[in-house]
């Protein structure tokens, strides 16, 4: 068998320039400065996240999105507070997206009682009902058929709730992604499904296995719905997509599918050093960095580099109470092992 290339020799996928246009987009100054913040928030967080890792803190591996979070943001800011949110493992920033406060999330990461889930979900199952955050998933995929029920009951039940359910380039190759977009489209479900693709599945370039040049938007056509592609590093562009097919949703239009372009800028997970990928190809992609050009986009709106630089200190001070906050936590204690298992709280069920 003849090896067509040899592995990692991809031809190397560079991002588009930023569009001028979005400058003129219609949306409030104030929204803006929300975007704005709520990326400093993820790129904050998810940085203090590394440096716990590296200390050892950080139990099991983590996968952070540093270089995405124009896509949590903008559709984050979209969703109304009683929408639902379906997460991958890579899901720190669209839980931070919907509200969730840091202390709890990062406690959480470090396995400490006090966090989302007292310390037994870790970095890859946060979850928070309250705020609409349904759920992260570490199967590729199983999410995307979760959150057609999310829809279906809001369906049945007569409200105007929308649901959106995340997902990385990689399960669209999974048979869910399909069946998922299916099941949808036939029954019209008030759900928008976003492809965060970042050009990589875990160590694979995507476009090495997969036969279009969009994995998600060149296969909406075989469920009816529209080819919708967004620059996914810039909050404005992912905003404006967002509240368009959210919009759509809420007023009984049926189901949206989203894709993303950006790059993440490590590794798959802190275990990788994502060598594989070329480096002009990184290079160019650190040089689309949605947080400093969006933060050029708010001078050029007249915003002072005085206001964008208090935003910044702020977070910086969310962080550290957060990161006070978490290590202050104390471990599980071994009889809540078998707690919050079933819908009653028990392991009862077992029996």
């Amino acid at each position: 068998m003849q090896i067509p290339h040899e592995y990692g020799a991809h031809e190397a996928r560079l991002p588009e320039p930023v569009d001028p246009n979005m400058i003129n987009a219609p949306i409030p100054l104030g929204t803006r400065l929300d975007l704005y913040r709520l990326q400093q928030q993820m790129r904050q967080f998810e940085k203090r996240a590394y440096d716990l890792f590296l200390q050892n803190l950080v139990k099991g591996t983590s996968h952070l999105s540093i270089g995405m979070e124009a896509i949590a943001a903008g559709v984050g800011q979209a969703m109304r507070a009683d929408d639902y949110t379906f997460a991958t493992y890579r899901g720190h920033a669209h839980t931070l997206a919907r509200g969730v406060p840091m202390g709890p999330v990062l406690a959480e990461l470090l396995g400490r009682s006090n966090g989302l889930l007292a310390g037994k979900g870790g970095s890859m199952h946060l979850t928070s009902v309250e705020r609409g955050v349904m759920g992260s998933y570490a199967i590729i995929g199983a999410q995307l058929c979760i959150a057609c029920g999310s829809a279906w009951s809001a369906q049945f039940r007569g409200t105007d709730q929308i649901t959106v359910a995340f997902m990385g380039d990689g399960a669209t190759n999974i048979g869910a992604f399909h069946e998922a977009l299916n099941f949808a489209a036939v029954f019209r479900l008030p759900v928008v499904f976003v492809c965060e693709n970042n050009l990589y599945m875990e160590y694979t370039s995507i476009f090495d296995v997969t036969a279009v040049e969009h994995p998600a938007a060149d296969r909406a056509s075989a469920y009816g719905l529209d080819r919708i592609v967004v620059d996914g590093n810039d909050a404005d562009a992912v905003y404006m997509a967002a509240s368009s097919a959210i919009s759509k949703a809420r007023q009984g239009g049926g189901p949206s599918l989203i894709e993303a372009t950006t790059y993440r800028h490590g590794g798959h997970s802190r275990a990788d050093p994502g060598k594989y990928r070329p480096d002009g190809e990184v290079a160019a992609w650190l040089d689309r960095d949605p947080i400093p050009m969006y933060h050029q986009r708010l001078l050029t709106l007249g915003v002072s580099e005085a206001d964008l630089d208090q935003v910044q200190r702020d977070v910086a001070d969310e962080v550290e109470a957060a990161t006070v906050f978490a290590k202050g936590g104390a471990p599980p204690q071994a009889d809540t092992a078998l707690t919050d298992v079933w819908a009653d709280g028990g392991s009862s069920w077992r029996n």
